[in-house]
């Protein structure tokens, strides 16, 4: 049977959802995503359904189909096991001139669901003659083809300040990768993982943020300069960093410099090693029954400094994880002054070394003794420390 592909503006228009289990279940986000207003009609939900509907983006009729139930909707879906039930819908929707389409019996339906692709802006759907794993298989393909094509011009403007992830270039986020393949101009840190810089094409702008000759303070005015700068001149910049930009990553001193300028910044989180390093050494920074609560820590100032923000001792009285970045330099200091201020020195603690990559190292010692373990064991920055009874949880 051959079909005729075409693509439905369905926003602000009733789509009917015959069924609430597995198969609505996946369909529904879809519909939503077009604009459509989207009416669930059968006896029970799945929780994600439920949720959607509690949310207020779909509605919910806790009862049966009937068939008047189709007046008025644009397009049917019937998502039911039961093939009586799905063939009354069906005669419906035929009855009253509205195209019907039925998990249960594909050539007993008058519409295809396709198999979809989405990269940007673009959709591609694929249709089949009865092949679904063809279809999907081309889809696949044709996928992949999109993410390795050169970005469209002037699809994109301003400056993305992308997270690159804790290290692994695979944990990049889809739309962070989407983008980087975009970029006229690429200005990047120092944990940036090099895999990523390497599939830049070749006419990128790059700039190693990392190598610019000032101090700290100076270093990161020139970096706002050169966002602002570049976007102004029509490029569209991506600033990719290490983690999350908004992590220690003084995105949002970035952000700020580009609207004073007028250039519009898109934010794509990153995946924080504060979370992923632990993680992937088997540490959860909470864990049911253990605690409620963890606290993300800068240690790139000692305690004792005047410029330090943290409440050392509110943070030693708390029971929970505390989870400590940027902090192997000063880490005599921070654990001293936790101990100090009422933190028990057998408190588990633990060390992660680049996390995510093939050099990852880590370590579990106690509150009191990780500092001289650190040093014993030769682990250098970047590193994560987790201090609390989560290290011990999943062992």
């Amino acid at each position: 049977m051959s079909v005729y592909p075409l693509g439905l503006k369905l926003a602000g228009r009733r789509v009917l959802m015959v069924g609430g289990g597995a198969v609505a279940t996946r369909r529904v986000p879809a519909l939503l995503a077009s604009g459509a207003v989207v009416e669930i009609v059968s006896p029970e939900l799945t929780p994600a359904l439920q949720g959607v509907v509690d949310a207020g983006r779909a509605t919910w009729s806790a009862r049966r189909f009937e068939p008047a139930d189709v007046d008025g909707a644009w397009l049917v879906h019937v998502a039911v096991d039961d093939p009586a039930a799905a063939e009354q819908v069906s005669a419906a929707a035929e009855e009253r001139r509205v195209f019907c389409v039925r998990a249960d019996d594909r050539d007993a339906a008058t519409a295809w669901t396709p198999a979809v692709t989405r990269q940007g802006q673009v959709t591609v759907a694929v249709t089949d003659g009865g092949d679904r794993r063809r279809a999907m298989a081309v889809r696949d393909l044709v996928a992949h083809a999109l993410e390795s094509a050169p970005p469209v011009a002037a699809e994109h403007k301003g400056v993305a300040l992308v997270g690159a992830g804790p290290g692994d270039p695979e944990l990049i986020t889809v739309k962070g990768r989407r983008l980087l393949a975009a970029a006229d101009v690429v200005v990047a840190d120092r944990l940036v993982p090099g895999m990523l810089l390497g599939e830049l094409r070749p006419d990128v702008e790059f700039v190693d943020a990392a190598k610019i000759p000032y101090g700290p303070s100076a270093a990161q005015e020139e970096i706002n300069r050169i966002l602002v700068e570049k976007a102004l001149e029509g490029k569209f910049v991506v600033r990719l960093k290490g983690g999350d930009p908004f992590v220690f990553g003084r995105g949002g001193e970035e952000a700020i410099a580009c609207a004073r300028a007028g250039v519009p910044v898109l934010v794509v989180p990153g995946v924080t090693s504060s979370i992923a390093a632990p993680a992937l050494a088997g540490i959860p920074v909470t864990h049911r029954g253990v605690t409620h609560e963890f606290t993300v820590v800068s240690g790139h100032i000692p305690p004792e400094h005047p410029d330090s923000l943290v409440d050392w001792p509110a943070l030693a009285r708390m029971r929970g994880t505390v989870v400590l970045m940027m902090g192997l330099k000063n880490l005599g200091a921070i654990t001293s002054r936790l101990i100090a201020e009422g933190r028990p020195a057998d408190t588990p603690a633990a060390v992660v070394q680049e996390g995510s990559t093939s050099h990852q190292r880590s370590l579990r010692s106690t509150l009191g003794e990780v500092t001289a373990a650190v040093a014993e064991a030769g682990i250098r920055p970047p590193a994560v420390v987790v201090i609390g009874d989560v290290v011990h949880a999943a062992v």
